[in-house]
């Protein structure tokens, strides 16, 4: 069986080992839409993660009997045509949910406590030359009593709630498919979540229900000093908006996803004059190495359930 890893440069240095013993493997740190067909025309098995996979690369790939998708998401590997061709697609879920929970709540750390600020103000030699023992010029608040709206509450919305509830919050969800529901949080409509919410985190997919769910008229009536974290994906937040908003109101924003990624060169977002209040990471939630190792060992058992 011959098995071609697309991108496997966005598993860093995890082990890859495990393919071996399935067959013929032959490993790409990196595929452009340009090198794809002639890549996989032999392939048994593609493993990719993020690699578009169409109708014009399956109808020309005789071999191909599976796709695996090395991530939850779906949406690069045209699932009707493989459908119609009889060739399997099989994703991973749930390996990073722990990862990305923990990403949530260093995001928001790093932009309650002005982590930044504090971090500079020492290296810099300011405090060395401070007259007093601390530092209060920047005050930051406790999670305790805050609200905290979670928008989107699959296994990462509730276990973000969760951790949530333990620091003391009072928690508040609103569910972007209208399907998913608990009774240990207080349910909301969107509005009324960013009207009174503290700190938002969004934990959602993106589709029609979800495009461009928060833009300019709705960040703006989130709270002063808001915190509002999008975990889930680009395009649920419009970034135009809130490269307007932070210059124009207190309101700290931490992006972890963008519509385009990697980010497209002089974005709105560099550009912004209140930077103490924008912290983005480059699509970093989901890599701890843990979280790696799980997505290999799972995108392995699927390539076993074909054999």
């Amino acid at each position: 069986m011959k098995i071609v890893l697309l991108d496997a440069l966005t598993f860093g240095e995890t082990d890859l080992s495990g393919f071996d013993a399935l067959g013929e493997v032959v490993v790409y740190q990196t595929t452009s839409k340009e090198q794809t067909l002639e890549r996989i025309t032999n392939a048994d098995v593609i493993v990719t993660n993020k690699v578009v996979i169409d109708d014009s690369h399956m109808s020309a790939c005789g071999n191909l009997k599976l796709i695996c998708v090395a991530a939850t998401g779906m949406n690069n590997v045209d699932l009707a045509c493989a459908k119609e061709r009889n060739i399997e697609v099989k994703n991973v879920a749930g390996y990073s949910t722990d990862s990305v929970i923990q990403h949530t709540f260093s995001m928001l750390f790093y932009l309650m406590g002005h982590s930044r600020y504090y971090d500079e103000v020492v290296k810099n030699g300011t405090y060395s030359r401070s007259p007093i023992f601390t530092d209060v010029s920047k005050p930051f608040f406790e999670i305790k009593g805050k609200k905290w709206g979670v928008i989107g509450l699959g296994s990462i919305g509730r276990g973000v709630a969760n951790i949530a509830k333990s620091f003391g919050a009072e928690v508040f969800y609103y569910s972007t498919s209208g399907v998913n529901r608990t009774g240990d949080f207080q349910r909301q409509n969107l509005d009324e979540l960013l009207r009174t919410c503290d700190i938002i985190t969004i934990h959602a997919p993106l589709n029609d229900k979800t495009d461009n769910l928060l833009d300019y008229e709705q960040l703006l009536t989130c709270k002063d000093r808001a915190v509002v974290l999008n975990l889930g994906r680009g395009g649920i937040i419009n970034e135009d908006a809130v490269a307007k908003i932070i210059d124009e109101k207190n309101i700290s924003f931490g992006l972890d996803v963008l519509t385009a990624e990697p980010m497209i060169e002089n974005h709105p977002l560099l550009s912004v004059k209140n930077k103490e209040n924008l912290y983005i990471t480059p699509h970093i939630a989901w890599t701890s190495v843990e979280a790696r190792d799980k997505l290999i060992d799972s995108t392995i058992e699927n390539i076993k359930s074909i054999r």
